[in-house]
């Protein structure tokens, strides 16, 4: 009996009745329904967040930023819901508490009410962070908890470049008012070194000017102290004539009051002598005119010395101001000296200052220069740089389609093993009819191996076409693809194979725990390297992580000469379990028991 008679013999008894078709048929499908279901469920579940129900509570209350009053937690809100990266509600605490417990909610998230507050207290003495609260249940589903935490990182990232975006719009209009300002300043500081130039030479002026001040309030004081020196002489001699004066009218005066009595005294003597009365009186009124011109003469004495105490008392007068002036034209010299000295410093002072003002014009005009200019446009376009200095530019060698497509390889090659291993529970491995009846373990293993592989060619060729057709993956390389999943359909048969010819339904067993295995140390969801190192190091051995990589490569487009490795590991795990399988049957043929005469479906 040939090779190619054995496997339709074996495929007559699978179809043999309905039962066993229906039996072969659903175990046909097994592969194509955990690969095409799952795959399907987690085709694009990112692109289906928008779906997952999230609680909104805001509860921030607002504060004063940037001398405007703000409500952060409203702002966010509102670019949350119109994001619409989920299915935002916005609730209260309690709803949230309640919609989490019932299921309602996924997960939740809260703005607090310092939430505004909080960051508004970067420009004060006392900073502090402002909080985002994640309300969670894993009772619900523990892959939420994780999503709500990345979109709170993401909100994180969201807010900080928002309020980072106006700080730094704020610091650069405040550069760029302090640019002009400085420009100002510098103008103002050249208008203040030109000013203190002027003030300097009018300095030098009034220093010159206070010199000769100086000089001359010097020589008026001299004069004015001789002055002051014959002013004193003058009134000395005018007191000298004053009490001369007063001696000469007082005897004029008396001279004048005695001329009565003398009148009197010279009729009396005239009478004695012997004259008469009329004689008397001759002699009298030729007398009368010298009493006349000595009253004249008393008159212009009493004026002359009335005249001569005016001038005594002048004359002290023009002591006493020639003194004082002479006090004053000392002070005045040394308020000139001391102007002289004063003129003297603030020239060197406004020197030193002019020189102080060209310096501070200079370095102001240095330092606005120093600060860029741009206009309003370029400075929000630079804002928004600095709030986000770095951003992500992804190059990729490869690229999966989405994030089924990124599991296709791992999930496929696992439906290829769970495929062959169900259907290894309705296919003979061996024929024991075979087995007696021929010496040929090759072909007996042969016809062992092509059946369940030639079954399992059928499911990858139907989960190809799922993959291809119901989930519209693409493929860089359709046919490379199909044909590693043909290989590898026929390596795990040829593996499993071996475990049913040389341990019996112990090796069916062993081979689901050689699936668990694989399952693990594929790579297929994590990289292997995350794997702990008795893991990690079956990862390189067992044949299933081949497959994931080699998939990988035809699918997406990438390094074909790695193909070749994987190719060449499967080929050596084919050749190999198929050796094992043959030396196990070839034992079979020449240890026969009872058991092994008994009629086999095979006809």
């Amino acid at each position: 009996m040939k090779v190619p008679q054995m496997v339709l013999a074996e495929l007559r008894r699978l179809t043999s009745t309905r039962m066993s078709l229906i039996a072969l048929i659903a175990l046909m499908a097994v592969p194509i329904l955990y690969g095409g279901l799952y795959l399907w469920a987690n085709r694009d579940p990112y692109g289906q967040l928008d779906q997952v129900p999230v609680a909104l509570i805001v509860a921030d209350t607002g504060a004063e930023l940037n001398g405007t009053e703000r409500n952060l937690g409203d702002e966010v809100a509102q670019q949350l819901i119109e994001d619409g990266s989920f299915d935002w509600h916005r609730t209260t605490a309690a709803e949230a508490d309640a919609g989490l417990d019932e299921g309602l909610y996924d997960f939740a998230v809260e703005l607090p009410a310092d939430f505004t507050a909080s960051i508004a207290s970067i420009t004060t003495a006392q900073p502090r962070t402002a909080d985002i609260v994640l309300h969670t249940s894993d009772a619900n589903n523990y892959l939420a908890s994780t999503i709500g935490t990345q979109a709170v990182e993401r909100i994180q990232a969201s807010v900080t470049r928002k309020v980072v975006a106006e700080a730094g719009l704020t610091m650069l209009d405040a550069l760029d008012t302090i640019r002009v300002q400085l420009t100002d300043a510098a103008a103002g500081a050249s208008q203040l070194a030109d000013g203190l130039a002027q003030a300097g030479d009018g300095a030098a002026q009034l220093t010159d000017g206070a010199a000769q001040l100086a000089d001359g309030t010097a020589q008026l004081r001299d004069g004015a102290t001789q002055l002051a020196d014959g002013a004193d002489q003058v009134a000395a001699g005018t007191a000298q004539l004053d009490a001369v004066a007063d001696r000469v009218g007082a005897a004029s005066a008396g001279a004048i009051a005695s001329l009565p009595q003398a009148r009197t005294d010279l009729g009396a003597r005239l009478a004695a002598a012997g004259l008469d009365q009329s004689q008397i009186d001759e002699v009298l009124t030729a007398l009368d005119p010298v009493g006349e011109q000595l009253a004249a003469v008393d008159q212009r004495v009493q004026g002359a010395v009335s005249q001569i105490d005016q001038l005594d008392e002048g004359a002290h007068q023009v002591a006493a101001g020639a003194a004082a002036v002479s006090a004053g034209a000392a002070t005045a010299a040394d308020g000139a000296s001391q102007l002289h000295t004063g003129a003297a410093s603030l020239d060197s002072g406004l020197t030193r200052l002019e020189d102080g003002a060209t310096q501070l014009r200079d370095g102001l005009a240095a330092g606005a220069a120093q600060l860029p200019s741009f206009d309003a446009a370029t400075r929000q376009a630079q804002a928004d740089t600095l709030a986000a200095p770095v951003e992500t530019e992804r190059s990729s060698l490869t690229q999966a389609q989405n994030y089924g497509a990124g599991l296709a390889p791992f999930f496929a090659a696992l439906a290829g093993w769970i495929g062959i291993y169900a259907l290894f529970l309705i296919v003979k491995p061996v024929s024991k009819r075979a087995v007696t009846a021929l010496h040929s373990p090759i072909r007996i293993t042969l016809a062992g191996w092509a059946t369940p592989a030639l079954l399992g060619g059928v499911q990858m060729v139907g989960l190809f076409g799922v993959l291809a057709l119901a989930l519209g993956f693409s493929f860089a390389h359709p046919l490379a693809t199909l044909g590693i999943l043909l290989l590898a359909s026929a390596t795990y048969a040829a593996i499993v194979l071996a475990l049913n010819v040389w341990l019996g339904s112990v090796g069916q067993f062993l081979g689901l725990v050689l699936m668990v295995l694989q399952l693990v140390t594929a790579g297929g969801t994590f990289p292997w390297q995350t794997l702990p190192a008795p893991l990690a190091a079956l990862h390189h051995v067992l044949p299933m992580g081949y497959v994931v990589d080699a998939m990988r490569q035809v699918m997406y487009g990438g390094t074909v000469d790695r193909v070749w490795l994987d190719l060449a590991v499967l080929a050596t795990w084919l050749v190999g379990a198929g050796i094992v399988a043959a030396i196990g049957v070839t034992r079979m043929t020449h240890f026969r028991t009872l058991r092994d005469l008994q009629p086999s479906v095979i006809g």
